[in-house]
């Protein structure tokens, strides 16, 4: 019976060496600036014109989950992918306390996070501009 890799893009990069991680790092943080580019853009369109009544309900969770994902989500996932990247230098410079094997297990698990932030900012993205469309 063979196993099937859930994520073959994913299993590559863990066995790829730490400049290749690296450069995945670098390339988080540069996606992280971006959303937070946009959730500001989102927070002022949304904060132009106030809701009808008919519509405050959706208006107000919108903006629940904006302060939700850009406050706190972005912010520790961007904490954490540094300090991630701390960890890769102490590595590098072969630092006491630090193994190849935990590096890469931090990383699999921030790729992770990384995989659900895109896939809920997306999905609110696609209720923003819903309700941008019906003003």
């Amino acid at each position: 019976m063979t196993n099937l890799i859930s994520n073959p893009k994913t299993q590559f990069l863990l066995g790829a060496g730490l400049d290749v991680l690296h450069h995945e790092s670098t390339e988080w943080l540069e996606n992280i600036a971006f959303w937070k580019d946009e959730a500001k853009f989102f927070d002022k369109l949304l904060n132009q014109k106030y809701p009808t009544e008919e519509n405050k309900y959706v208006y107000l969770n919108m903006l629940e989950m904006l302060r939700k994902i850009h406050g706190d989500f972005i912010n520790q996932l961007e904490k954490d992918v540094r300090d991630h990247e701390g960890m890769l230098a102490k590595l590098v410079q072969n630092k006491s306390g630090q193994s190849d094997w935990d590096y890469r297990e931090k990383h699999r698990h921030i790729s992770s996070q990384i995989k659900t932030m895109k896939n809920e900012f997306r999905a609110f993205k696609r209720i923003i501009f819903e309700y941008v469309k019906n003003l």
